[in-house]
């Protein structure tokens, strides 16, 4: 501490806390002590981090410099997360994260402005750099064995806190130190520290304990749906954003750079050539589905240490194929990126073609068979009779037109076989719920049709609308699709509810069946082609939203 001639104040409020004369024990400024438990001397501001102003200090009793965390929020929830971390890491012992005391965290009194307590938290100062401050020296990103040695200490750590029951929930290039002495020029053989406890959080079985009072925090581009939306997190929380730090030291770009305008998954392979087994263990770290990243921290160790330590023996024809696959990824780059960016726009237009295409034929289908399930079960069955008998309570609806009944049984079933198809399509990422999709779709056309019979138009068209902006908002809701329910049912109403109404103004005459008497065989075809034409509509504005409409949101930030 010799060289250090002046101590500084760290009272937030204070109007000169620097420079103060070694020997002082209290600000001459705010009168706040300097001496610290008689043991610390502030030396100078390091930053700021969270709800924190951090410094370096002097501790006289090891006659070393370390670093002191002072609360400067005063809020009961930045207190809250503040003793978290201090209970963390002064429980922890690990070269991987920062030693912490067993009376690390204290208070002092302070009496300016006004009588308060300051929380403070003393840690050991960790001598290098993040790497977010190595991914600046290398904008290009850093290579591969660098990272896959990072990679390895990160995942070491995680397994100490995980069987700990202790998650870090805020894993990213900046909370990642190197006791390095330049960022400029890493070694493989510099230990990783994990920094930045205050969003760590104990375990209770498999997840974390939800709490009504509970933070929701996360780092944009870094933390997983599950996180940002609030709910319960497990150590994959941890495992997706190691994940998507990992990808961003190997290719030096930001996560969300990297995100597919389409799906919102990674697409960073092109961007780096490296070993496919640790491409693959990044891929399956980093997705949306908790059930498909690895269950806990042993299995991604062991991979990796086989991924590290590959076999003698290749054999020539795997060292042929990666050559390959160099030699094209470097011609790749060679064309041009802009050329690379038109070709792949093609494709994914060609494959959402064909992807509609698909989900048309497949949903018409389904929706045919339910249109000819359901009208034998209306007109060839005692179900029809039965079904009039319980809903006879309704006169206005049945004495008028008793053929309502059997007909909304049709309608029901047509919507069961419609969303039964774009359910077993499985074409815009949803989840494959066949009992839930069946039965908001039956409520949905059923509902729908029983609604247009108390509304009195003449027109027919608009009639066929209503029904419309009825039923297909509901099966949309149905299909258990992951993100953004409601631009997918506004599009899959309002989409097919335009596209009926322009087929109106061309002279085709569509609209809701209603048959006045007992329908015959033949009266089955204006049906089936009825319901698989709306089959079809509704796939297409589906995939309007799947691809283009849902991109465009993701784009402007809606997740």
């Amino acid at each position: 501490m010799n060289e250090h001639l002046a101590v500084h104040c760290i009272n937030p409020d204070c109007q000169r806390p620097y420079p103060q004369p070694r020997g002082n024990k209290f600000c001459h400024s705010c009168g706040a002590p300097l001496h610290l438990l008689d043991r610390y001397f502030p030396l100078k501001p390091l930053g700021t981090g969270g709800f924190a102003q951090i410094y370096t200090i002097w501790d006289e009793k090891t006659q070393t410099e370390k670093v002191l965390k002072v609360l400067v929020e005063t809020s009961p929830k930045a207190l809250e997360l503040f003793i978290q971390e201090a209970e963390v890491l002064s429980s922890f012992r690990s070269s991987g994260v920062p030693i912490v005391e067993s009376d690390g965290y204290f208070q002092i009194n302070l009496a300016n402005p006004k009588p308060h307590q300051l929380p403070c938290l003393v840690m050991e100062k960790i001598n290098g750099y993040t790497l977010e401050e190595v991914l600046i020296n290398s904008p290009q990103g850093c290579s591969e064995d660098l990272v896959l040695g990072w990679f390895i200490q990160a995942v070491m750590i995680l397994r100490e806190l995980h069987q700990r029951q202790i998650i870090h929930r805020d894993i990213k290039p900046s909370n990642l130190m190197l006791r390095s002495s330049t960022p400029a020029a890493p070694s493989k053989n510099d230990q990783l520290v994990l920094i930045d406890f205050g969003g760590a959080k104990q375990l209770s079985g498999s997840v974390w304990r939800s709490h009504s009072s509970s933070t929701r925090l996360y780092s944009s581009g870094y933390s997983p749906q599950e996180q940002i939306r609030g709910g319960n997190i497990g150590p994959s929380a941890d495992f997706y954003a190691l994940g998507r730090t990992m990808i961003q030291l190997i290719t030096g770009k930001y996560p969300s750079e990297l995100e597919d305008g389409l799906t919102g998954k990674l697409q960073w392979r092109n961007h780096r050539q490296i070993k496919l087994d640790l491409a693959d263990l990044l891929d399956e770290m980093v997705q949306d589905d908790i059930r498909l990243r690895p269950a806990h921290a042993d299995i991604i160790h062991k991979r990796l240490l086989k991924i590290a330590s590959p076999p003698l023996g290749k054999g020539l024809l795997k060292s042929i194929g990666e050559s390959v696959v160099v030699l094209i990824t470097e011609f790749a780059q060679f064309i041009g990126n802009t050329t690379l960016s038109i070709i792949q726009g093609i494709c994914k237009f060609l494959l959402a073609s064909l992807v509609t295409i698909w989900v048309m034929i497949l949903t018409s289908i389904c929706a045919g068979i339910g249109t000819i399930i359901g009208f034998i079960l209306a007109y060839h069955t005692s179900l029809g009779d039965r079904w009039l008998e319980l809903v006879y309570q309704l006169p206005t609806l049945v004495k008028n037109q008793p053929y309502v009944v059997k007909e909304t049984i049709v309608y029901a079933f047509a919507g069961l076989g419609t969303g039964w198809g774009l359910t077993l399509s499985g074409c815009f990422e949803q989840k494959r719920r066949f009992l839930i999709t069946a039965l908001m779709s039956l409520i949905g056309y059923s509902l729908g049709w029983i609604a247009c019979q108390f509304i009195t138009s003449e027109n027919l068209t608009e009639s066929l609308i209503i029904w419309i902006l009825i039923s297909l908002p509901l099966l949309t809701l149905g299909l258990g699709l992951r993100t953004h329910q409601i631009a997918y049912a506004v599009v899959a109403g309002l989409g097919t509810a335009n596209l009926i109404a322009i087929f109106a103004r061309l002279g085709l005459g569509l609209q809701l069946f209603h048959f006045t008497s007992s329908p015959t065989a033949f009266d089955l075809f204006s049906l089936l082609g009825f319901f698989s034409l709306v089959s079809i509509l509704v796939s297409f504005s589906l995939s309007i939203s799947h691809y283009l409409i849902v991109p465009c949101l993701r784009w402007l930030g809606w997740r």
